[in-house]
């Protein structure tokens, strides 16, 4: 990409995401000392009154409602995309080969086969200089990121057995209405691909594993659900008529990772009481972290290695300049939020553009959870046998 000046960036898709992304790429220039400036030139959505709205409300330059004619425009360097997982794949394809940088939402796409053609434009890409990321925007949660960084450094030593479980409670009111994160052929899949693929790659993210093998089961509890008359993010308004849901509402699975370990991981959206509750706990034979992303400037650690009377969680408050990202933020102890995962997210790929690097979770890594993700499936179709996942790259930490 030759063209001078800041990267100029084209939002497609403007939910409950596109608020998210936008606050990320409004912050994280005023926060950070990017290598590259950036500015929010466009938002796209099909209803032109709405993605209007949102442009407004937002601070993006303009809106759009045709999202192939500004992937075309030579004024535009990074597409992001926040759209459902039904049109990933043809968008950030197309976005790659019109040589536009490409941040997209998780899941990477709706099947194995759309993953893999992403991911083959993503690395045909990079060799014209095009970067490509994955928003598992979860992996930049400041905790999280130290949680890598410590089992690395060997504070747990040979990982044994990680914990991850997702558990929301949003579908438990069986009047919620049929919105398109419970149709298949908008969504892929249920809570399996929405939330289950976080803590998939989160464990894969701080292990440096990969899952090989899985056994799972998956259940839809409320099969029939009011249409839906209007909506947006996760709530909406119920129609007239119902309609058949077409994913999974609950994913529990076992898998072996790489290092021959034992994960078990529970995703749910029936988790009655749990709003947005996501732990991850590796424990190892020096030790343990357990990570709450309701506590999330907290790290809790176990060092086995301490002398008897001395042993037992302690919490490490991660909120010191030499904890990732920190610096830029607040004095220690002034908490960060959900929110600041998108600007970390942002600093890290203009940092990887300007750098000439493929900015991680690249497509590759996108489409090993994708694979498990499908394994899982094949799995539950099969009475949770244990199922191979496709071979993969190795995972980067």
């Amino acid at each position: 990409m030759t063209r001078s000046g800041p990267l100029r960036v084209a939002m497609i898709g403007y939910g409950f995401m596109g608020a998210a992304h936008s606050v990320g790429w409004r912050q994280a220039p005023r926060v950070f000392t990017l290598p590259e400036a950036v500015e929010m030139a466009v938002v796209v959505g099909r209803n032109a009154e709405a993605v209007a709205d949102a442009a407004a409300q937002w601070g993006w330059q303009e809106w759009a409602t045709n999202w192939r004619e500004v992937i075309a425009r030579d004024d535009i360097d990074i597409v992001d995309i926040v759209t459902p997982g039904d049109s990933h794949a043809e968008i950030a394809i197309a976005a790659l080969e019109a040589g536009k940088h490409v941040l997209c939402e998780k899941p990477l796409a709706n099947t194995v086969a759309e993953a893999e053609a992403m991911a083959d434009a993503a690395e045909r890409a990079s060799a014209r200089g095009v970067r490509a990321m994955v928003g598992f925007t979860y992996r930049r949660v400041p905790a999280v990121t130290l949680m890598r960084d410590m089992i690395v450094e060997g504070a747990v030593g040979t990982v044994q057995q990680v914990r991850a479980a997702y558990r929301q409670d949003w579908l438990v009111d069986p009047a919620m209405p049929l919105a398109w994160r419970l149709q298949k052929e908008h969504a892929g899949s249920g809570a399996l691909g929405d939330i289950g693929a976080h803590i998939i790659d989160m464990t894969q993210f701080v292990t440096g594993q990969t899952v090989e093998r899985v056994s799972g089961t998956l259940e839809t509890i409320v099969k029939e659900r009011p249409l839906q008359a209007a909506g947006s993010g996760l709530s909406g308004e119920a129609g007239a008529g119902t309609g058949t849901v077409t994913v999974d509402d609950l994913a529990i699975f076992t898998g072996w990772l790489s290092g021959g370990s034992l994960a078990s991981f529970e995703a749910s959206r029936f988790a009655t009481g749990r709003k947005n509750a996501l732990t991850v706990e590796v424990s190892g034979d020096r030790g343990a972290l357990a990570f709450d992303l309701e506590d999330l400037n907290s790290l809790r650690f176990y060092d086995r290695t301490a002398p008897e009377g001395r042993q037992g969680f302690t919490q490490i408050l991660v909120t010191e300049s030499v904890h990732p990202y920190v610096a830029a933020w607040w004095p220690a102890g002034h908490m960060l939020g959900y929110e600041h995962g998108f600007s970390h997210q942002v600093v890290d790929l203009v940092t990887a553009i300007a750098e000439g690097t493929d900015p991680h979770p690249t497509f590759a890594e996108g489409l090993s959870v994708q694979r498990v993700l499908d394994a899982v499936e094949r799995s539950s179709a099969n009475d949770a046998a244990w199922t191979p996942v496709a071979a993969d790259v190795p995972v980067v930490v």
